[in-house]
């Protein structure tokens, strides 16, 4: 049988102990092998957390096991009861109509076992939080910004790179990057301080980057991300996309105009791959904070969403 997502919830008390239903993580799958790596590596720190739950990886697509793979193996092994995670941080297509797709032909081939599909990740406090991580740890490798005008008085925007003494021309009017050292008579780095903090003086912009859609709502949905994450840091944030409008350096542009002095960017992604590179190319000028990947809190906000399906059963049998 297969059973609808649960709805996410926030603490709930559950059994612990004595086993229970298995739990199948189901993540995106990508050609590039690092993203497989980091999602065995998130699950293999899921199953960690509790021992006494059969835990497994599957794959919606590109990578192995697949969903049907692993699903027979679960039936093998004797289980009949099995909650299914969702490793998405939207509720878009794939979690909407493939995985419920995938899990209503096993549930034909495995009459004897109960699929439960629980919610995706979305962007939870605790992924927010997760992000906010992530900037924190690659903040004070964010050069610095400094803004030089011309004889013409039109003003460009300049990083000041910590790691070699360049300055290289990156915003401006109709200003592209270049690696050629401009030196303009801006103030050296020696006298430029350090960042103190994501929320203190420089001031730190964030652009908070993920995948986009064609779907319009589900960008507007994804904008909540930028906003928790302006909360949690203190700092400004832009969203944009790496397949669609808007890109990284519109981001970048509306972040100095804001008066940001250090950029970082946050991928909202769980795992590195052809996307996360794509974004590092069109902005390789800018600090690029690590993916969510094996962070305590995704492994938290897994079991949260099992728990709320093991939750939701209980109220339904008592």
């Amino acid at each position: 049988m297969y059973r609808l997502p649960a709805p996410p919830r926030g603490a709930v008390s559950v059994p612990r102990g004595g086993g229970g239903p298995a739990l199948i993580a189901v993540a995106h799958g990508s050609r590039d092998p690092r993203s497989a790596a980091t999602m065995a590596a998130v699950v293999a720190e899921v199953a960690a957390a509790r021992p006494d739950i059969a835990v497994r990886l599957a794959f919606l697509d590109l990578s192995a096991p697949s969903v049907h793979e692993v699903v027979d193996d679960i039936a093998a092994q004797g289980h009949t009861d099995v909650i299914v995670v969702p490793l998405l941080l939207g509720n878009a297509f794939h979690a909407r109509v493939d995985l419920p797709a995938l899990l209503a032909d096993a549930t034909r081939h495995h009459p004897q076992l109960r699929l439960t599909q629980a919610a995706v990740l979305g962007p939870d406090p605790l992924l927010i939080s997760a992000l906010a991580d992530r900037v924190a740890a690659a903040h004070r490798r964010a050069p610095l910004i400094a803004r030089a005008s011309n004889a013409q008085g039109s003003s460009a925007t300049h990083l000041l790179d910590p790691a070699c003494d360049r300055l290289d021309l990156v915003i401006g009017p109709k200003a592209a990057y270049s690696p050629t050292a401009v030196r303009s008579g801006l103030a050296p780095l020696s006298v430029v301080a350090p960042a103190s903090g994501l929320s203190g003086d420089p001031v730190v912009g964030i652009a908070v980057a993920a995948v986009g859609s064609r779907d319009a709502a589900a960008n507007r949905r994804t904008a909540v991300v930028a906003r928790r994450l302006a909360s949690a840091t203190g700092c400004p944030t832009e969203l944009c996309f790496a397949t669609v409008e808007p890109g990284i350096s519109q981001a970048v542009e509306r972040l100095v105009a804001r008066g940001a002095e250090r950029i970082v960017v946050a991928p909202w992604f769980l795992a590195p791959g052809l996307l996360t590179d794509r974004l590092v190319a069109a902005a390789p000028e800018v600090v690029h904070a690590d993916v969510i990947g094996a962070h305590s809190a995704l492994v938290d906000v897994i079991w949260a969403r099992y728990d709320s399906c093991v939750a939701a059963d209980l109220e339904l049998s008592a």
